[in-house]
């Protein structure tokens, strides 16, 4: 295992499933703390597809699959 610098955590696909998907693999794990948009704290847990919460402030809302990106409050 000492080839991890150049594919970093994708290192343990090998050569399977291709370039590509290991690539976007390797962008959304690269981004592991999310901050919270409403408290600003890195307390953001992914709950489902597109749905995230907030440990700190509780906060339930949509947002992207992978990334919170479009905030829109749900209850």
């Amino acid at each position: 295992m000492g080839r991890t610098k150049k594919v970093g955590v994708t290192g343990k696909f090998g050569a399977r499933y291709g370039l590509r998907i290991r690539r976007r693999y390797l962008e959304v794990e690269a981004q592991k703390t999310k901050i919270c948009p409403y408290c600003k704290k890195k307390q953001l847990k992914r709950v489902a597809a597109g749905i995230w919460e907030c440990k700190k402030c509780k906060t339930k809302f949509a947002g992207g699959a992978y990334t919170p990106k479009y905030v829109s409050q749900v209850k």
